[in-house]
């Protein structure tokens, strides 16, 4: 038996390191929360810290306008391109399917032509600052593990503000401003993310190269570089992957910084193209905007690799017997252990942390030997065995150290995993032994009577069995020396 357990083992660990190299970005993404693996006790799970596959965000948010009535439309207006104050062919109605532009079209498939679009009103208030907040909401911690790229149909703005809340819009800290002049609008030296450094990635800074007027096609896009961030702990290409989990592993600001529930785009000055606002063709200033791109996954915090979108509402498939949204608490009766966040350390399969399940208390000890000595001695039986300490018995099926007994684990099921010695399986979460048998899968014999019954009971009777003659040797040793003492 022993031999055999040895060589699966054996042939497991062959297979897994044969995985292993023909499919290392697999592990390396954390995408794999547990494996099963053979045990002195059987079939068990081998828990791993895990993480949802990046995806595009924007097919999970809710945007909201602020002012509600910015969209251009109601009522219909006519706009001059901002490079040709004559070419004043744009037509903007919200009655007309054709010629509205709402804001959902800011997250729509961008492969149409002509281009679709959200946009403004045009700047007819001025001087009164024409002013927009785009709010994007998930309703639930993300990571994000690209850049955010807004593309403008107009012009760039010359001010904007790019802001993230952590508390569901509650409060608001800026991730970035952008200007044509830094001093001028926010009084702030002009900065790239070139000039950050790992002791300084976290600054705010304010950027002037994405603010220049409506030129050529690349000049259309905005971005927060999400990417040159990492690469500041994972190298340019970003293959020290390891470095940069290493430090979100043990930097709680440096993860914090990167996770959002909200994003807000602070739209706070139109393309002008000039020094000077045209007060007489106040029509060729607008805001538009044709894509917003925010590339991350669900936070999980290392308990998940899967998220879903169920009424309306984003959620982690909860692992390693967590629950919550985030996965943020342990299960009900798994407080075993404080709940912790997962760890992407040691690479490249991290640590669970799971919670634990409740144990129940541990059984009274047997009596020493001493006791023993003084049962036969001061009282002696007939038999002089029958003082010895009858063992505890086997603790019940929810103590077992072994946690494929969760709710989420499937322990026997009619295909696989099959209850053995006439046990039937109950909801795939254990299995209810007949008179005779115990174990997880009722895999051995339960005591009787003497004999093996120490051994049984102990877990020890399946690999080793003493022979009769070495036991029958050491009671009679026992014998001669109660004899000696009397």
């Amino acid at each position: 038996m022993l031999w055999s357990l040895l060589f699966t083992l054996q042939a497991l660990c062959a297979s897994v390191a044969h995985a292993m190299q023909h499919y290392p970005a697999a592990w390396g993404h954390y995408d794999v929360c547990k494996s099963q693996i053979y045990t002195e006790e059987g079939l068990a799970w081998d828990y791993m810290a895990c993480q949802p596959e990046a995806t595009d965000m924007t097919k999970y948010l809710r945007v909201a306008l602020d002012p509600p009535n910015i969209t251009c439309g109601d009522p219909p207006e006519t706009y001059c391109a901002l490079e040709n104050p004559y070419m004043c062919n744009n037509e903007c109605d919200a009655t007309t399917e054709e010629l509205a532009h709402p804001p959902e079209l800011m997250f729509d498939f961008e492969g149409r032509n002509p281009t679709t679009f959200w946009q403004s009103t045009s700047w007819k208030k001025y001087p009164k600052p024409l002013q927009v907040n785009l709010t994007l909401s998930w309703n639930k911690t993300i990571e994000l593990t690209d850049d955010i790229v807004l593309t403008f149909e107009s012009g760039r703005p010359e001010q904007m503000v790019l802001e993230k809340s952590l508390d569901y819009g509650r409060t608001w800290t800026p991730y970035q401003f952008y200007a044509t002049d830094c001093l001028d609008a926010f009084t702030m030296e002009p900065k790239t993310v070139n000039d950050l450094t790992q002791r300084t990635l976290l600054d705010i800074i304010c950027t002037e190269d994405y603010s220049r007027g409506y030129v050529w096609k690349n000049d259309k896009t905005v971005r927060f570089e999400i990417k040159d961030r990492f690469a500041l702990f994972a190298g340019p290409r970003l293959h020290n992957m390891a470095s940069l989990y290493g430090q979100l592993d043990t930097t709680k600001n440096l993860r914090d910084f990167f996770t959002i529930t909200d994003l807000r785009i602070r739209l706070l000055k139109p393309a002008t193209g000039a020094t000077m606002v045209d007060e007489n063709n106040l029509s060729r200033y607008f805001y538009a905007i044709s894509d917003i791109k925010v590339q991350g996954r669900c936070k999980c915090n290392l308990h998940a690799n899967s998220c879903v979108f169920d009424k309306g509402k984003l959620g982690c498939e909860c692992e390693h017997n967590t629950t919550g949204p985030d996965c943020s608490r342990c299960k009900r009766h798994y407080h075993g252990r404080a709940w912790s966040v997962g760890s992407y350390l040691p690479i490249p399969k991290g640590t669970a942390n799971i919670c634990k399940q409740i144990s129940a208390p541990p059984p009274q000890s047997p009596p020493k030997f001493n006791h023993l000595f003084l049962c036969s001695i001061n009282h002696p039986p007939p038999n002089p065995f029958s003082c010895l300490p009858t063992p505890p018995p086997p603790p019940p099926p929810y103590s077992l150290p072994f946690f494929a007994l969760s709710s989420t684990a499937r322990v026997c099921d009619n295909a696989m995993l099959r209850c053995q010695n006439g046990g039937t399986c109950h909801h795939h979460q254990r299995c209810h032994c007949s008179p005779g048998f115990t174990g997880v899968l009722c895999e051995r014999a339960r005591c009787q009577g003497p004999g093996e019954c120490d051994d049984q009971l102990s877990g020890r009777a399946f690999f080793h069995h003493p022979p009769p003659i070495g036991r029958q040797l050491a009671l009679f040793l026992i014998l001669i020396l109660i004899v000696s003492l009397c």
